[in-house]
This record gives structure tokens, C-alpha cells and sequence, in this order.
């Protein structure tokens, strides 16, 4: 998440992000909030918050993209990540786009005049009591937002509500298509694919769950009978952009570790590399979960952050990104002296602070001086900070679960054992994230092949492999 302030413009408060580009240069940018200084600090902040959260920009560094974590998908191929999109440049003005005539094609489905929809979106009861050709699409998809919400994790809705009042509710609104022509005319959603691409720069991993949002909501309304086919099926579906993460080699984090002495950081960074956790089960961690008898560490709960009808709040869930993440892990002896020894810090705080201190999160362990807990997005951010303070290389916090992985893979771990310790589904998920892991097999075949060959002269490539 990016960092950010307000001040005061004209007696209007402005929002002013902060965030990197890919070159790693400093970047500002403000919005205006609209709102006067007086009364309105609150809402203002809030504003903040979730602008905070949801912003990117074509230009930006890939370590604030970090947040959806989205290596695994669950079994209806929907991510439990909080979906992130780009900086929302629609309601900043207006944009012209060329059209086209299509002989054939009603005028109102051809690009023109792009309108600023300032109306919050609200849900029509006598939706349904309408003919399915005045059944507005853009009013449909926040009729089945809002029929989801009781099913879903708050941070999941989240990122669905984002997703469909600020980015796919504006277009649609605007282009007033109805349900029948999405039907009739499926390539109108892949207008839309487009016209997010190439006018706002949003990325293909974005465009995929953007789709997966709107096949999903047709799903709903194919169940129902409200139309006879899902004409999202019936389009290409975007493909998602690889990503290959950075790692630290046994050496790098040793110097990682040094930096993060003292810092209120270095367990969540340990746990990170050792055990390969995730930022949400890091700061989810609790003291029950902590077994000193039978020496084991188990990963059952979670905490993330969303924006909640434009409320900040944390999401804390009894259950993991998937049941396999669901684990238990073995207590090596450094960590279980490290975990006492901030035990008994955190009941001395508790004496020193007295009523000062919260007794909201005594369960958990990763809370500061005063007893509150630390959010995800502070550790994203402070973990950067440090990380360029002490000239090391470029990685993000989740990449030090990717160089978990390569170590033990490194030291003789198999697959499925590396699968079972990081909490995947199955192999499948652990071989498509780690293919590097496979290079050693390669070379090991190929010796296979090159004895073959050269009548068991293989030293020279057994050599490269070292």
C-alpha cells in the first residue's frame, strides 16, 4: 500500500499518494476529496485509507503490487486476495473515445462520450419486475453484489465492491446496455476489457479478475433463468501476466537478518524465511497457536485489511487462505527463545503501560509497545524502508516465502514436502510458483542423456551443474 497524507488546498481537503516508479523514483500524485476542513476530518480520512489501498499506476514499482499475494486460486478460480486496480482516473475527467460505426449494432453500444458518474450506486428492489431488455447491466451487478455479501469474507467483498461500484458500474452506467444485449452482443464486455487497457493502462492480471468478477455475476443470473446463456463464456478469457519474484540467497538474508535487529519487524521477517509464511497468517499469529510442550507452530488463523462500506477496519478470520495452509510446523529452538523471551516483554509492557496499554489483541503475538497489533500494511511498508536503507537488493516482504522455498529446496527438500510446509493445495500450485526448482532435475536428466552419448564422458556438464 502506498503512503499517504492530506492537507488543506482552498479550504479543501487533497489527498497526496506517495509511491515509487519501476526505476525506483519517488513519485507524488493528489486528489481532491471535494470535502470542506471543517467537520470533515474523518471522512477525509477515511477517503484516504481506501484510496491508499486500491490505488497502482502503470508506472508503479512492482512492491506495491504486492498486497494481492494471488500464487493460489481457490476450486471456482476466484482469488481470496483482496483484488487491486488501478488509480481511478474516471472521476478525475473525461475521457473521448473514437467509435466506429457498425452496421448493424444499435448506436447506444458505440463508444462516444465517456460521462463522469458521480452517484453512489445504490440497489433497486423492483429490479426483476422489469422485461430483461430494461434490466440495466451496470444496476444488475450491484443487485448481485449486494445478494453475495453474506457469503463472502469481508476482505473478499471488499475487493468485489471496488471492483464493481468504481470501475465496471461507471463504463456500463454510462453505456446504458441492458442484460439483452450483453447476451446478444457478448463482445460488448470485451469492449470494456479494452477500453480499461488501453485508456487507464490496467494490467492483464487485473482485466482476468475483472472477468472472473462479471462471469461469475452472469453465472448468478443464468441460475436464475434472468437470461439463457453467459455471454462472458463466450469471449476469450484474458490471460494473466507471469511474474517472476526476486529471492535471497542464504547469504542475503543473513544480512537482511542484521538489518532487522531491534527492529520492530525482525520476527515477521524470520518467519517469513524460515517458515515461509504469509504476511496475513504472520500478523494472525497468536500465543495459543504456540505449543513450548509438543515444540510446534500452528498456522489456523489470519488477518488482513479492507475497505468496508468506506470504513478501515482489520478482517480477522479463523481460517486460512486455503485448508491445506491450515498447518502445523515444527518449534526449532531459536524461535521458541526468541517467542519467550517477547513473551515476557510483552507482559512487562503490559505492567509499564498499565490502562495505556490495549488488552484487544492480548491473543496475538506481533502487537507493539502499547499492545496493538500491526497492521499488514505497515509491514509492507516498513520492510521496504529498511530494506533500501541498508543498500539491499530489491525484493518484496512476500518474496522472502519464495526464498524459503528455494533454500529448502536447495538443501534436499522435495516438492511435496516444500508444498506441505508452505501451506499449497496441492503440488501442482508449488511446481507452477517454483519452476526454477525443477532446473537441478534438468541438469540430472541431461547428464542421464549425455552419458548416453558420450560413452559416460559427462564430467564437463556435471561441472556446470555445480
Amino acid at each position: 500500500m502506498v503512503a499517504g497524507h492530506l492537507r488543506e488546498q482552498n479550504g479543501i481537503y487533497q489527498m497526496i499518494l506517495s509511491y515509487k516508479d519501476v526505476n525506483g523514483k519517488r513519485k507524488t500524485k493528489s486528489f481532491s476529496t471535494g470535502l470542506k476542513i471543517r467537520g470533515n476530518a474523518r471522512k477525509a480520512d477515511r477517503m484516504l485509507q481506501e484510496l491508499r489501498q486500491t490505488f497502482t499506476a502503470p508506472d508503479m514499482h512492482p512492491e506495491y503490487r504486492e498486497d494481492v499475494e494471488s500464487e493460489e486460486l481457490t476450486n471456482d478460480g476466484q482469488t481470496n486476495a483482496t483484488v487491486i486496480d488501478p488509480s481511478n482516473e474516471l472521476s478525475q475527467s473525461a475521457k473521448t473515445v473514437t467509435a466506429i460505426q457498425v452496421k448493424g449494432i444499435p448506436s447506444k453500444m458505440l463508444a462516444d462520450q465517456i460521462v463522469v458518474v458521480d452517484e453512489t450506486p445504490t440497489v433497486d428492489d423492483n429490479l426483476f419486475l422489469k422485461p430483461k431488455t430494461e434490466i440495466l447491466f451496470c444496476d444488475y451487478m450491484i443487485y448481485w453484489l449486494e445478494s453475495i455479501r453474506k457469503n463472502v469474507a469481508e476482505d473478499t467483498f471488499s475487493g468485489y465492491s471496488y471492483s464493481v461500484k468504481q470501475r465496471i458500474y461507471p463504463y456500463f452506467k454510462n453505456k446504458q446496455f441492458t442484460l439483452a444485449d450483453l447476451e446478444e452482443y457478448p463482445f460488448l464486455i470485451s469492449d470494456y476489457y479494452s477500453f480499461e487497457m488501453k485508456t487507464y493502462g490496467v494490467s492483464a492480471n487485473t482485466i482476468y479478475h475483472r472477468h472472473a468478477n462479471i462471469r461469475k455475476a452472469l453465472q448468478y443470473a443464468l441460475k436464475y433463468k434472468i437470461i439463457h446463456s453467459n455471454p462472458a463464456d463466450l469471449i476469450d478469457k484474458p490471460s494473466k501476466d507471469s511474474f517472476e519474484s526476486s529471492i535471497y540467497s542464504k547469504d542475503e538474508l543473513r544480512e537482511l537478518f542484521m538489518a532487522f535487529v531491534g527492529d520492530p519487524l525482525e520476527l515477521a521477517v524470520m518467519l517469513a524465511s524460515f517458515y515461509g509464511l504469509r504476511r496475513s497468517e504472520i500478523v494472525g499469529l497468536k500465543w495459543r497457536a504456540i505449543d513450548f510442550v509438543r515444540k510446534t507452530i500452528t498456522v489456523q488463523h489470519v488477518v488482513t485489511q479492507a475497505v468496508v462500506d468506506g470504513e478501515y477496519k482489520l478482517v480477522k478470520k479463523n481460517r486460512t487462505k486455503t485448508k491445506a495452509s491450515n498447518r502445523s510446523l515444527p518449534l526449532v529452538p531459536q524461535f521458541e527463545k526468541a517467542l519467550r523471551k517477547l513473551l515476557e516483554q510483552q507482559q512487562l509492557n503490559r505492567k509499564i503501560f498499565g490502562d495505556a496499554y490495549s488488552t484487544e489483541y492480548l491473543d496475538y503475538i506481533l502487537v507493539n509497545e502499547l499492545g496493538e497489533l500491526m497492521k499488514p500494511g505497515f509491514i509492507t511498508q516498513h520492510f521496504g524502508l529498511i530494506r533500501d536503507k541498508n543498500n539491499l537488493k530489491f525484493i518484496r516482504f512476500h518474496d522472502l516465502r519464495h526464498s524459503c522455498a528455494t533454500l529448502l529446496y536447495d538443501n534436499g527438500v522435495s516438492l511435496k514436502e516444500i508444498q506441505e510446509w508452505l501451506g499449497h493445495s496441492n503440488i501442482a500450485t508449488t511446481a507452477n510458483i517454483y519452476t526454477h526448482l525443477n532446473y537441478k532435475n534438468k541438469i540430472n536428466s541431461a547428464n542421464a542423456i549425455m552419458s548416453l552419448l558420450s560413452g559416460g564422458n559427462e564430467k564437463e556438464l556435471e561441472v556446470a551443474a555445480n
